[in-house]
């Protein structure tokens, strides 16, 4: 009686850990490194955007600050 539909979706690649904390002093996310604007921007971003903030941060998180654009 009903049918079904198929809706396609794009997988967004994401760094996210589901450790959803943003750190007082960093203003980083724990889990993944991301600021507040990144994560909620995140599925509005181009690709090569996420990328360029992917490719940030294992950086972030080992030196344990936000990126210098959130700063100041």
């Amino acid at each position: 009686m009903f049918g079904s539909i198929r809706l396609e979706t794009a997988m967004i690649e994401t760094p996210c850990t589901k450790v959803c904390t943003i750190d007082a002093q960093t203003r980083l996310c724990r889990g993944c490194g991301r600021t507040i604007d990144e994560i909620a921007a995140w599925g509005t971003m181009s690709a090569a955007e996420r990328r360029r903030v992917m490719d940030e941060l294992p950086a972030r998180v080992a030196q344990g600050r936000a990126p210098a654009a959130a700063t100041g």
